[in-house]
């Protein structure tokens, strides 16, 4: 298979001559792929990218795919998932910081969430096209974070629609500059390159949620009251009982708490009742059994509120709550040293107006 590729470099500075220092990369163009050069670049004629205008990008060409550097497994008929790394964002990560899925019925295929970077985003699209040629129909956001969502634009480019709770377009809109100055920072200018965030074309309401079939394949897709975050957003196959809970449920890294905590608590008990076969959680393991998956979060998220009262209780400040409170239960997750802080911080606002 050959697809479409340009060379996109940083700043917006055009293509430096003989390379300079501008980082630069060769971005891969969905939606051009054919089984030889001649259609791909027939089909880039035609049909030029948006990409050829934007400044700083340079040569358009049709090259072989590399195989997918991302590894996917199928954890259950036609349910494929690729583990993220459990790691703050950093230029080592890529971008790789979230468990992404995809899940492929007779007709299309649907994706659960896009990878922190563009270049995480088609990566995803090459292991896809690793095993099927039927369109990328949706992609669903589960939730506003933007190790989730900043590769959502190769699937727009491909063809799908993007999904979304119904209070995530507000949320970006609040949030997306921040978001992609952090990033932007934090990754480094050539791991973010291309990276933009999108907002959800196709809006789940709160009630009733929807439904999505793939062909022979049904996906539930069920808005959650406000807990990890103001917008999450469950994924269920029907076929096989596989719910991709975004990051209502973590493992291994630490819990982050920015939507509210006793909210979350309620969510999880509500989930429990849930005959799942199996989750994915949005970060740690691919493959977890439920409801017993979420029982090292609820043991930290119950510690971290109990702790947090004590401290209002004794009249603590916020900054000295924040030193402690959630910390013994926390320090046996990794990356404690960067949310657990954040974590007391977001519990004690949260309580203090009871």
């Amino acid at each position: 298979m050959f697809e479409a590729f340009i060379l996109i470099c940083a700043l917006g500075v055009g293509v430096p001559p003989g390379g300079g220092d501008t980082p630069c990369r060769e971005m891969l163009l969905p939606g051009y792929g054919r089984a030889s050069v001649e259609p791909c670049q027939a089909a880039l004629a035609a049909r030029p990218s948006p990409w050829q205008v934007v400044p700083g990008t340079g040569a358009v060409s049709c090259n072989h795919v590399a195989a997918s550097s991302l590894v996917f497994r199928e954890i259950a008929p036609g349910v494929h998932v690729h583990e993220g790394r459990v790691s703050v964002p950093d230029p080592s990560s890529g971008g790789d910081l979230s468990n992404i899925g995809f899940v492929i019925g007779a007709r299309s295929v649907a994706v659960i969430d896009a990878g922190g970077s563009r270049r995480v985003g088609e990566e995803v699209y090459r292991a896809i096209r690793q095993l099927t040629d039927l369109p990328i129909s949706h992609l669903v956001l589960t939730h506003l974070h933007p190790d989730h969502l900043l590769g959502a634009e190769v699937f727009v480019e491909a063809g799908a629609t993007v999904i979304g709770h119904e209070r995530l377009p507000r949320a970006l809109a609040e949030r997306t500059e921040t978001y992609t100055t952090t990033f932007r920072r934090s990754l480094g200018e050539e791991v973010f390159l291309g990276s933009r965030i999108l907002s959800p074309e196709l809006i789940v309401p709160a009630s009733p949620g929807m439904t999505l079939d793939l062909g022979n394949r049904v996906l539930d897709l069920l808005p959650q009251e406000t807990g990890h975050s103001l917008a999450d957003l469950v994924v269920v196959d029907r076929a096989t009982g596989t719910a991709f809970l975004g990051d209502v449920l973590f493992d291994r890294h630490l819990p982050v708490v920015d939507g509210s905590l006793k909210g979350w608590l309620r969510g999880l008990d509500t989930l429990a009742v849930r005959p799942f076969a199996r989750v994915v959680p949005g970060h740690g393991a691919r493959n977890l059994s439920w409801p017993d998956a979420a029982a090292p979060l609820r043991r930290y998220l119950e510690a971290l509120e109990q702790e947090t009262r004590a401290a209002l209780a004794a009249g603590e400040t916020l900054s000295a709550a924040a030193s402690h409170a959630g910390r013994e239960a926390g320090e046996s997750w990794e990356l404690f040293e960067a949310y657990g802080s954040r974590n007391a911080t977001a519990a004690y606002t949260e309580l203090e107006w009871e």
